[in-house]
């Protein structure tokens, strides 16, 4: 049986995820951004709130936890390093720990940068990925709290992921992630692709999630800090991938 992926807007520009185990009929949200978005959701698809899997601490990403234990009884999932900050966790995880929901397995993993304890939930046998905050779409989440070297890592680990995952990141920010990336990037025809595919999804009210981690591979400067064309761009040849990723996101700090 198949793990069934439900994608849909919430708040401002968040996405919100429901994923429901066919086996079983257990349903988690992949955070809980706003409590009527995935109400809305569980009843356009009929399924009812067993779980809740929580990446980091983040307001738009927890603010609607208490609402829906109460009404739910849901299991509520979070990062162990940010316990301290999210209110109504049952479960704590980290780095190397599974998850089940029904028959489908999370590896939880470490991707800290834009939170110290942000956490990313994959489903190795169906291939899919739900990054949050730490990947997005062609760009990688705003270092608030982590450093450079450590993020890089992070961003690193997810990068080596089969080239047929499928993210569901947090949010809805490819098309400003691809004007950045093409004015470091500019030659880069993988990229130009991307952006021109994107363009024509957004002028269509489409959302540009989920997204192949491959076609990431080739495009988002965050994943491609080690080329050697990204170096010479912010004139770092010959320095480590994570000065010039730290570089790259200076840049989009101030883009």
């Amino acid at each position: 049986m198949a793990l069934i992926v439900d994608v849909f807007p919430a708040r401002q520009d968040n996405y919100g995820y429901l994923v429901h185990d066919e086996a079983t009929g257990r349903t988690a949200a992949i955070d809980a951004p706003e409590a009527k978005a995935i109400r809305d959701a569980l009843t356009r698809r009929g399924w009812t709130l067993s779980d809740i899997f929580i990446t980091h601490h983040h307001i738009d990403h927890v603010e609607a936890i208490p609402e829906l234990k109460s009404a739910f009884g849901a299991r509520v999932v979070g990062p162990r390093a940010e316990a301290d900050k999210i209110e109504g966790l049952d479960e704590l995880v980290g780095d190397g720990d599974v998850v089940t929901l029904g028959e489908t397995t999370f590896e939880v993993m470490d991707a800290p940068g834009h939170t110290l304890g942000h956490i990313v939930f994959y489903d190795r046998d169906g291939g899919h990925l739900f990054s949050a905050d730490a990947l997005f779409s062609l760009g990688v989440g705003r270092m608030f709290e982590g450093k450079p070297g450590p993020m890089w890592e992070g961003v690193k680990r997810l990068r080596d992921l089969p080239d047929e995952t499928l993210v569901y990141c947090g949010h809805e920010y490819t098309q400003s992630n691809a004007r950045f990336a093409l004015s470091v990037d500019p030659d880069n025809v993988a990229l130009q692709q991307r952006a021109a595919d994107v363009d024509a999804l957004r002028a269509e009210g489409k959302p540009t999630i989920p997204f192949k981690l491959g076609e990431d591979k080739r495009a988002n400067p965050f994943l491609r800090a080690d080329a050697p064309e990204l170096a010479a761009y912010y004139g770092l040849e010959g320095k480590e991938p994570s000065e010039v990723f730290a570089a790259i996101r200076k840049g989009k700090d101030n883009f």
